[in-house]
């Protein structure tokens, strides 16, 4: 597939860039998308809830009432989880949600996920720029002359750029990462991917 590289003013730059067949045009696996988002997505979990059973809550432990005769349930204290205040039945605990996958099977769900992008013709690459100053307007209008909408959209670029990072943070629709933080996730849950020219070779060049 070959597809045209444009200016940030939205014109023609004249430059064609040629998408890597093993990258941009396998046929996707929509199995392995799955995984790897349910990874992702489990990996970003703290796993830090946590509620007091009863033996962690603070009463005392003096037993109520008489065991038999008092015409109703016996109770051992108040820490039982049927009163106010009581320890909790089967609360959560800290736990570690995250899972492993492998190498070759992220890397096969990612590609298979700009390959979707790819035959959606949701991609977009664009020349080098820079910005001299965090400006989200400026940001905007950059997106705004590539026809890149304004729902969802995720700029990749070949090297961490400071400025254009701070220019999007707040835009809740605009994400940018670089490509060594992309992932399947992130991919799949944007509309258009806007790439900077260079970034298709550095995916190249990491295929295995």
């Amino acid at each position: 597939m070959e597809l045209s590289v444009y200016k940030i003013d939205g014109s023609e730059s004249g430059k064609k860039v040629v998408l890597d067949e093993q990258i941009f045009g396998i046929e996707p696996n929509d199995h392995a998308i799955y995984l790897d988002v349910i990874q992702y997505l489990a990996n970003q979990r703290q796993g830090t809830a946590k509620t007091k059973d009863r033996s962690e809550v603070a009463y005392s432990t003096k037993k109520l009432g008489r065991q038999k005769g008092g015409g109703g349930a016996r109770h051992g204290s108040m820490k039982a989880n049927i009163f106010v205040g009581g320890g909790r039945v089967f609360g959560p605990k800290p736990r570690d949600y995250r899972t492993k996958l492998n190498k070759k099977l992220k890397q096969f769900a990612r590609f298979s996920a700009l390959s979707y992008k790819a035959k959606e013709n949701n991609i977009v690459f664009v020349e080098p720029f820079s910005m001299e100053a965090p400006k989200t307007k400026e940001l905007l209008g950059i997106l705004s002359a590539l026809k890149a909408g304004n729902r969802k959209v995720l700029v990749v670029l070949p090297e961490n750029s400071n400025n254009v990072y701070l220019s999007s943070r707040n835009l809740p629709e605009v994400k940018v990462i670089t490509v060594d933080e992309i992932n399947t996730y992130a991919i799949m849950n944007s509309n258009t991917l806007v790439m900077v020219d260079g970034v298709q070779d550095i995916l190249a060049s990491r295929v295995k």
